[in-house]
């Protein structure tokens, strides 16, 4: 059985390994270290615990991680891939690569749809590849709706109904 919960501080570390995978570069993706230190993606794991950050973790039934989901507010002067405005924070998720395909992905993203709505916010946003297929198939299928393009990505708003 898969269990949903928040992150603790001690599981940040496995937290930015699902940030690395979350990262669809198919071909020659280089080491995270290097990765989540790019200027324009350091933004989304540094300082994290900050008002408004959120991380769920998906784990078996023996404590084993097997994916998280997050999400982190930005604003006009630092706006991530996927930002929409500054009451709308950007997730992100990721499963383990051996856990893929068993429905982790969309047990986090609903899980992380109802703790935003419990939070306050009126909906969440993302930034996805569109040849990530399997990603867009589901954000599509949760009822995000594409609303901008940044870059080579595109970005995807969820709002929650009444």
């Amino acid at each position: 059985m898969i269990k949903v919960r928040n992150i603790e501080e001690y599981e940040i570390e496995f937290l930015k390994d699902m940030m690395y995978e979350s990262i669809h570069i198919p071909e020659n993706k280089p080491p995270k270290e290097e990765l989540l230190n790019l200027p324009d993606l350091k933004k989304y794991n540094e300082n994290w615990g900050r008002t408004g950050d959120r991380a769920l973790l998906a784990e078996d039934s023996d404590g084993k991680a097997l994916g998280g989901a997050w999400y982190r507010l930005f604003d006009e002067q630092n706006k991530g891939y996927g930002y929409v405005d500054n009451f709308t924070p950007e997730l992100g998720i990721a499963v383990s690569p051996e856990a893929r395909g068993m429905g982790i992905g969309s047990l986090l993203m609903n899980a992380l749809i109802e703790q935003a709505k419990n939070d306050g916010f009126k909906g969440l946003s993302l930034s996805v590849d569109p040849n990530n297929d399997r990603a867009v198939h589901l954000y599509k299928k949760l009822g995000f709706e594409e609303c901008g393009v940044s870059g080579t990505s595109v970005t995807m708003v969820y709002t929650h109904s009444k």
